[in-house]
């Protein structure tokens, strides 16, 4: 599981340089950031002194329209790093990029409930940023060539367009803030490495 998983992170980053924490997972939750597990381990990572980059979630759609409030967990924690889905348009200028529609969108909607009754809507301003994730192509892996991973076997649309495919060097096409936040990553790694004094909120 995935706190399992940062637990291990936590016991191990010295021994193993760990500088960076990728999570290309948004879980639904209406639990304040204070109070929700994913959250609280994303952020017990944090405080160790280590960046943590999450996905926004996929959930800026519903019913046909773009829908605010739908930012998940652990990106609604304010110590993370929390990436929407950009669409470069395949052009190198900024002026036409735009928010893709699936990417999920703020203000952060958990809340906890007071003493008093009164349920308290934390209202956060994520995401933090977005970064490319509309139509990625990136590694696909394959034990044997046209034995695809599960993904790809069971959604061969991952695969259109990469024809000649060669073992050992297969593609497959990602669009989604999980594809999105190892973009922000891989910058975070570049920062950490011109300057390896930088904290996570001096990173953020």
């Amino acid at each position: 599981d995935v706190i399992g998983g940062l637990d291990w992170v936590l016991y191990n980053a010295k021994e193993h340089n760990i500088r960076i924490v990728n999570l290309s997972l948004s879980a639904s939750s209406t639990s304040s950031w204070v109070n929700d597990p994913l959250a609280q381990a994303a952020r017990a990572v944090v405080a160790s002194g280590i960046v943590v980059v999450t996905a926004a979630g996929n959930y800026g759609m519903a019913t046909g329209k773009v829908t605010h409030g739908t930012v998940g967990s652990p990106g609604n924690d304010p110590s993370v790093i929390t990436v929407g889905s950009s669409n470069m348009k395949l052009t190198t200028q900024r002026s036409d990029d735009v928010v893709n529609n699936f990417s999920s969108r703020g203000p952060t909607r958990g809340g906890m409930v007071m003493s008093s009754g009164q349920r308290v809507v934390d209202n956060l301003l994520k995401p933090d940023l977005v970064a490319p994730g509309n139509a990625m192509v990136s590694a696909a892996s394959t034990s044997a060539l046209g034995q695809w991973n599960r993904l790809a076997a069971q959604n061969t649309g991952l695969l259109s367009g990469l024809t000649d495919q060669v073992l050992n060097q297969t593609l497959m096409m990602l669009s989604g803030t999980s594809v999105s936040a190892p973009v922000v990553s891989g910058a975070v790694a570049l920062m950490l490495q011109a300057n390896p004094g930088l904290t996570p909120p001096l990173v953020k």
